[in-house]
């Protein structure tokens, strides 16, 4: 079994800026602003969507607001974390 500590902080803070470039990119690459993805997944500002791509002030996506998106930008949810 792994011991779990070895999972540190900074690579949880690198998968999820990872994520969020991702998501900004594919969101790019499909012409979809952050407010028409915002509020597509049922949001009615760009916070959200804004903060977490950049993972400002460790704001991150979480898994449901990843699924909404994946399936908004007809993805499948892996791609944002490759």
């Amino acid at each position: 079994m792994k011991d779990i500590e070895l999972l540190n902080k900074d690579y949880i803070q690198n998968l999820y800026i990872k994520i969020g470039k991702n998501v900004k990119r594919i969101r790019e690459e499909k012409n979809i602003s952050q407010l028409a993805l915002a509020q597509a997944i049922g949001h009615k500002s760009v916070t959200v969507i804004s903060c977490c791509e950049i993972c400002y002030k460790n704001y991150h996506f979480n898994i449901e607001h990843l699924a909404k998106i994946a399936y908004v930008l007809d993805v499948n949810i892996e791609d944002f974390f490759k």
